[in-house]
């Protein structure tokens, strides 16, 4: 007599839509459930092997015997396996013992569990997600606060070398980073935090972007319901929560999804497609339905399950070229005879399709590297439907630059314009991320020239220059407070440097530019927009100075905004406006309290009658040295009319 029930939660339509890869509430119905069937609670298991000759359960329950706990074939040739095991619920380890019709016997994990072992633990755990959310307020005001037209600023961050406890020694826990890094980023300013990917991965120095566990955050920091609370208690802040999402690659672990019925279940058997040269993993078969079911179910259980706010999406430009990394004679060429992966195309159009229709107030996020058209432009037009994309031009020219000693700077000016050549064919967000600090690249404030002083007037006329170009922004953790050393997963954060005065000040510094942006329309209003931004002058590359304007709807508003990019100060610097009137400066990198020299342009200036760079009048000031400059009109008070009582 089996030890398992013959019961199903699927419907024929649920798995007629998996087989199509339109079941896009997957779990739901897939993975380990605990239910009651005929007055017995128990775990009901259902999992996609179809080419395997026998799939049972096993567990602590059953000493881990390979066969004592078969699962059905069901009939409809959906190759989901599936039963009822009365007895067994919360917090019961298991795997999936499928025996492959080579005679080989693996030992997979659930590809749909909740929740895993500790690594480098291996198994599965039954779970159920109990969390009474109190984020309510955030969700009703989310679509209001969406919109491309709204600020948009970023803190990246990894979870376990965040600030690190015990002597460095250990991470802290989702529930510890409810109480330091909410209150941290809320005083920060900053709109949103993105999470490195939290999903359950064996190897912590792969950043988490080798997944096994796609539906459960890694057990390392909590339970599941931890990370809803720590989720939770930034929507109460006010704050939304991004996470990075990996839908282009898989390690190949052996109770992983590599090799999962004994064939290449969820990746291409051809290494030309299936393996992944630069990260030595499986590349998912996009072409095959039900992986599309697999993929886009679990951006909707993020987005729905754990109120996740928006998905920025990992290495977009190794799924959409088949030649990725890869040599003449190293690919297959697409049925056209081209190098673009048509699958992956497809795919990505409908995973964005998918979570604008059921979440249209979250966002999508492409981390793509090249100059692929359109793809955060909607799919009705014929783009990928991104909501926004990494601007990987502009990180890299702008690094190109400020690396370079002040003096050749005129040289190179071309550098730090040509982004605004092509800065409005996306919805550009201009990334500092992980990527720029690891691998012997170093810490971003290693990479400026000069003295002491003059590397962190640097660091700040770059995030200067950064906030106030078109766009929205992303600095990764430590960049805020100038971290000196690459960043490193052992030791986290050195916290220690804010006892100094110029790391300090940068932390000021980037404090005051996120209250700024997010308080000036003029920085946010139009910028994905052409017309949110116009040159005043671009071209004096002698003095290796930027001058332009950014506009909101309101262009009374407008902000003048100038960069001098050497430490010379620049004294009765003319600057072309539009329009007449009294400027006041608002924003200065060279205040004191940022640690710089205190060198500053006059409060208020008037302008001058007459043509400068094409315009008709003019305002002459002083230009402090590596710094950026922001000015604003001064709006004319209105005299109220005496009433006659």
């Amino acid at each position: 007599m089996s030890n398992v029930i013959s019961h199903s939660l699927l419907t024929d339509f649920d798995t007629n839509l998996f087989k199509a890869g339109k079941y896009f509430k997957a779990y739901e119905k897939l993975g380990s459930h605990i239910i009651e069937v005929d007055g017995q609670w128990g775990t009901y298991f259902a999992v996609w092997a179809p080419n395997a000759e026998r799939v049972a359960v096993m567990g602590n329950f059953n000493g881990w015997n390979r066969t004592s706990h078969p699962l059905s074939s069901r009939w409809d040739h959906s190759g989901i396996w599936e039963g009822f095991v009365p007895g067994i619920g919360r917090g019961e380890l298991y795997k999936y013992a499928i025996l492959a019709k080579d005679g080989r016997a693996l030992e997979k994990g659930d590809p749909f569990a909740l929740f895993w072992e500790i690594p480098p633990n291996t198994a599965s755990i039954v779970w159920d997600l109990e969390y009474e959310w109190q984020d309510q307020d955030w969700l009703k005001k989310r679509k209001d606060i969406a919109g491309l037209d709204k600020p948009y600023s970023v803190y990246e961050c990894h979870i376990g070398s965040w600030r690190k406890k015990a002597g460095g020694t250990e991470s802290l826990s989702y529930r510890e980073m409810a109480d330091d890094l909410v209150k941290y980023v809320q005083d920060m300013g900053f709109t949103h935090i993105e999470f490195m990917p939290v999903m359950e991965h064996p190897y912590f120095p792969s950043w988490g972007y080798q997944i096994t566990g796609y539906f459960a955050p890694t057990s390392r920091f909590g339970l599941p319901e931890d990370f809803m609370y720590l989720v939770d208690k930034f929507h109460q802040a006010g704050i939304g929560v991004l996470l990075d999402w990996v839908p282009s690659h898989f390690p190949n672990d052996a109770h992983g999804l590599a090799d999962f019925d004994g064939t290449h279940l969820y990746d291409h058997a051809d290494p030309r497609q299936g393996f992944h040269p630069d990260w030595k993993s499986c590349i998912f078969n996009y072409g095959r339905n039900e992986v599309r079911s697999f993929l886009i179910s679990n951006a909707l259980f993020w987005l729905k399950q754990y109120h996740i706010d928006g998905l920025r999406v990992d290495a977009v430009a190794s799924m959409l070229y088949l030649d990725y990394s890869r040599e003449e004679g190293q690919w297959i060429p697409n049925k056209y005879g081209g190098n673009e992966n048509l699958e992956a195309i497809s795919f990505l159009k409908e995973f964005n399709e998918a979570v604008y229709k059921e979440c249209p107030d979250a966002v999508t996020i492409a981390e793509e590297s090249t100059s692929w058209s359109g793809v955060s432009r909607p799919t009705y037009t014929g783009g990928l439907g991104f909501g926004q994309k990494w601007m990987m031009g502009w990180m890299h020219d702008s690094l190109n630059y400020f690396k370079k000693d002040p003096v050749h700077r005129r040289y190179h000016h071309n550098e730090i314009t040509f982004s605004l050549v092509y800065a409005f064919t996306e919805n550009f967000q201009l990334p500092l991320s992980h990527d720029e600090v690891v691998h012997g690249k170093g810490a971003i404030i290693s990479r400026m020239p000069g003295d002491e002083w003059q590397r962190f007037a640097n660091l700040r006329l770059l995030y200067g220059y950064m906030f106030m170009h078109p766009g929205t922004q992303l600095l990764f953790m430590g960049g805020e407070f100038g971290q000196t050393s690459e960043w490193s997963l052992e030791n986290g954060l050195d916290w220690g440097l804010l006892e100094f005065d110029y790391h300090k000040g940068v932390q000021t510094w980037v404090k005051v530019l996120n209250h700024f942006y997010r308080t000036t329309s003029a920085l946010y209003e139009k910028q994905f927009n052409q017309d949110g931004f116009e040159w005043i002058d671009l071209g004096d590359h002698q003095n290796s100075v930027l001058s332009f304007i950014r506009k909101g709807e309101n262009e009374d508003q407008s902000l003048i905004v100038i960069c001098n990019f050497t430490p010379v100060v620049r004294e009765g610097y003319k600057v072309g406006i539009p329009f007449k009137g009294t400027y006041k400066e608002v924003l200065n990198s060279n205040e004191e309290s940022y640690g710089g020299s205190g060198d500053h342009t006059d409060n208020k200036l008037k302008s001058t009658q007459g043509t400068w760079h094409g315009r008709p009048h003019f305002l002459q000031l002083t230009l402090p040295p590596l710094s950026v400059v922001v000015l604003e009109k001064v709006k004319r008070a209105t005299r109220k009319k005496a009433v006659k009582k």
